[in-house]
């Protein structure tokens, strides 16, 4: 039954980097032993051993056990199109977008093909003007599109004199600034 569900898993037995007992006796009677087992995925040759960590098990009377994942290095792009609100970049999008959707034929729609290349068309023509109107702007943790030069005026003033009453301004800024931003 067990070599059946590990079969149908697709797991094979792992064997350790190092032998040593897996589980520790607590009396004098019983010898250690190798009782704990670790199975893996079949065949992945990076992931077929694991290493047996005696001196970490503390209090406990079984071993902990670890395997190295290798993980590869990537490239992340944390990069956006952004185009600010009632900016002259938006104007400019929109007026685009007009243009471009005002040459799209939309008189002979007879069939689902026809309907389903005018979306097409339809969306490209909108990304082409979102590409030609927007800048990129790299996301962190610190954008944020409500944030404006009163919010960094009060913080500055905040952390020169790291007072109670300037960091309440602060923090008064900040609630009307998003307030007035998200209504």
């Amino acid at each position: 039954m067990f070599i059946d569900i590990t079969d149908f898993l697709l797991l094979e037995l792992s064997y350790s980097t190092n032998f040593v007992s897996t589980r520790y006796s607590d009396n004098d009677q019983s010898s250690n032993s190798v009782i704990d087992l670790m199975f893996l995925k079949y065949s992945l040759e990076k992931l077929d051993n694991h290493t047996i960590h005696s001196e970490w098990r503390l209090l406990s009377d079984h071993t902990s056990f670890t395997i190295t994942i290798p993980i590869k290095e990537q490239y992340t792009y944390n990069g956006k199109h952004f185009i600010a609100k009632s900016s002259a970049e938006e104007k400019l999008f929109i007026k685009d977008k007009i243009k471009n959707i005002s040459t799209i034929n939309t008189f002979n729609l007879s069939d689902i093909e026809l309907f389903e290349n005018v979306i097409n068309l339809f969306a490209i023509t909108i990304e082409k003007a979102w590409k030609k109107n927007s800048k990129i702007i790299n996301i962190s943790r610190h954008l944020k599109s409500w944030w404006d030069m009163n919010c960094s005026k009060d913080l500055e003033i905040y952390r020169s004199t790291r007072s109670l009453a300037n960091w309440k301004q602060f923090k008064k800024t900040v609630k009307c600034t998003k307030y007035l931003f998200f209504d």
